[in-house]
C-alpha cells in the first residue's frame, strides 16, 4: 500500500510540475489558491486527483501486464 500511494504522489507531482511548471516555480501559492475556481474541463478543483487518477490507472495497468509476462513459475 505504501508503494502504491508513493507512485501515486510521484505521478501527482510529475503532472503538476509538468503542465504548470512556470505557475509553481513563480508564484505557487496563488497558484494553489486558485485551485478552488479552476475550471479544467468543467471538473473544477478537483482536476489534478481526476488527472492523477487516470494516468495511475494507465500506469497500473502496464505494470499489471507486465507482472503477467514475467511472473516465475
Amino acid at each position: 500500500m505504501k508503494k502504491e500511494l508513493i507512485i501515486f504522489v510521484g505521478i501527482f507531482l510529475f503532472l503538476a510540475i509538468g503542465m504548470h511548471f512556470k505557475e509553481w516555480t513563480s508564484y505557487p501559492i496563488e497558484h494553489l489558491l486558485a485551485l478552488p475556481t479552476a475550471g479544467a474541463y468543467g471538473i473544477g478543483a478537483f482536476h489534478p486527483l481526476v488527472f492523477t487518477l487516470f494516468v495511475y490507472l494507465i500506469v497500473a495497468l502496464f505494470r499489471g501486464i507486465g507482472r503477467i509476462f514475467t511472473k516465475k513459475k
